[in-house]
């Protein structure tokens, strides 16, 4: 378990790093084009990728950028929607996320839809609605909110009030294609710590080529950032991909531990930290979160 608790620490502690360094208005694209040096040097150090099977990749490579371009994107996309709604409602929907990879599932690759499973992506849907939900007078995002929205009124609609739930779409979304990515190269025979350490690489090569083409102004406690969260990011996947191993034959309890536990504790330290706001609505979502990832298990 301890492999468990690990990974559903280091995930949160994710969140917790961009919401701070939201507040203290550091460039979080820095500190994520910084963190993936970290990440790559310990994936191969931890995870031992056959670099001698690169050659092997093949068709494997058109995934492989996709995600290179998709990894960093998805981390400025989650800084933005903890900054619009807090890392509660945002982990939420990180978790959520494993309903795409069904629906692609029973959509592209045939798999049969059964009753349990409508139940639960049903359930999905409903949570991640709840999880947006912000009554128009409630909608002001103040300062320590770590925002630069203005008041929202009923009379007037400015574009922070649909930028919201657009930021919290994207991470479900971003994160839940990333899944069906992974999972489409291991069908190709890539070897997972190989697929993370190409991409990896590629994605901090990517993003640093893109801050040169900006003229960023560096920050040297936003590089400094990077290398924690470099480590988090990789303690997270390490940590997870340990507690499969070792609880090989109780998956059950690592799928329903890491969604439910990384729901549980975000809200703790969400609402008991850092006085995240959530209205009853959104109390609704948390608990529709959890529900849905049971049933989804269970189905």
């Amino acid at each position: 378990m301890i492999y468990l608790t690990i990974a559903v620490l280091c995930s949160v502690a994710v969140s917790v790093l961009l919401k701070v360094l939201r507040q203290k208005n550091i460039d979080i694209r820095q500190t994520i084009v910084a963190g993936y040096p970290v990440a790559f040097l310990l994936t191969y150090f931890l995870l031992q990728p056959d670099i001698s099977a690169i050659d092997s990749l093949g068709g494997a490579w058109a995934i492989i950028i996709a995600l290179g371009v998709l990894l960093p994107l998805v981390f400025v996309i989650l800084g933005q929607a903890i900054a619009a709604v807090g890392m509660v409602a945002t982990d939420a929907a990180q978790r959520l996320s494993l309903i795409i990879p069904i629906i692609a599932a029973f959509l592209l690759f045939g798999e049969v839809l059964t009753g349990t499973r409508i139940f639960g992506l049903a359930l999905g849907f409903l949570a991640l609605a709840a999880l947006v939900y912000r009554p128009q007078q409630l909608a002001t995002i103040s300062a320590n909110q770590d925002s630069n929205a203005t008041l929202i009124t009923t009379n007037n609609h400015p574009k922070t009030l649909f930028k919201t739930p657009l930021w919290l779409f994207g991470v479900w979304a971003g994160y839940g294609i990333i899944d069906i990515l992974f999972k489409q190269v291991a069908k190709q025979g890539a070897a997972f710590p190989l697929t993370l350490f190409v991409s990896f690489g590629l994605a901090g090569l990517l993003l640093f080529i893109y801050l040169l083409m900006t003229r960023v102004r560096w920050q040297g406690n936003a590089l400094i950032a990077g290398l924690l969260l470099g480590a988090l990011n990789m303690g997270n996947i390490y940590a997870y991909v340990r507690a499969h191993q070792v609880l090989s034959e109780s998956p059950s309890i690592v799928f329903t531990g890491m969604n439910v536990g990384v729901i549980t504790v975000a809200t703790l330290i969400g609402v008991g930290v850092f006085k995240e706001h959530l209205n009853r609505i959104n109390m609704l979502g948390i608990v529709l979160a959890i529900s849905c990832v049971a049933v989804l298990f269970l189905a």
